[in-house]
């Protein structure tokens, strides 16, 4: 055996946003274990750009305590498993109100592999379009607003944009602008 097998699976806890499940395994030496696992449905992050500008939003992160401001990104409501780019159009027209003419995959960003499943989908969009957003009821203190390149790059040095999946999207960005 090369790899962990799962021997049993129990769901300990569900509510509308996450399951928290507890396996049992075997290791490839052969003891066991137990690992407790975070599933969560595929989410995606959108940097929204127009010209130099990129926009963010801002909200209060509870477990943190703490306001954060980072790229448009989330999951469907109810567990459901949209298709990438219908979730990422949803996403960014819910929290912001912008629409893209075009969404391009940058990557994907495993969340936190050691302790979650989630996975998720990078898009740049361009070719923005203002409108109102439609934001769930969770995200009422939210805020959004467009930053230039510098301060946006100011802000990650700063520690005003600390957000994981935000700085690696971001880099996932500079990689891109490196190809073309």
């Amino acid at each position: 055996m090369d790899s962990i097998e799962t021997v049993a699976s129990r769901e300990i806890y569900r509510n509308s946003w996450f399951s928290l499940r507890e396996d049992d395994i075997r290791r490839p030496d052969g003891s066991n274990g137990i690992y407790t696992v975070v599933d969560r449905p595929t989410y995606a992050l959108v940097i929204a750009q127009d010209g130099d500008r990129f926009h963010l939003v801002e909200q209060f992160r509870y477990p943190l305590g703490r306001r954060r401001w980072e790229f448009p990104q989330g999951t469907a409501p109810d567990l459901q498993d949209l298709e990438p780019t219908a979730l990422a159009e949803r996403e960014l027209r819910e929290e912001t109100g912008l629409r893209a003419e075009s969404l391009t995959v940058l990557g994907h960003l495993d969340l936190a592999p050691g302790l979650s499943s989630q996975r998720g989908w990078v898009f740049h969009a361009t070719g923005i379009t203002e409108g109102e957003h439609d934001r769930e009821h969770e995200e009422q203190d939210m805020h959004s607003a467009w930053f230039d390149r510098t301060e946006v790059e100011r802000m990650m040095r700063d520690r005003e944009i600390t957000d994981a999946q935000s700085i690696a999207a971001y880099a996932l960005l500079l990689l891109s602008e490196q190809q073309r």
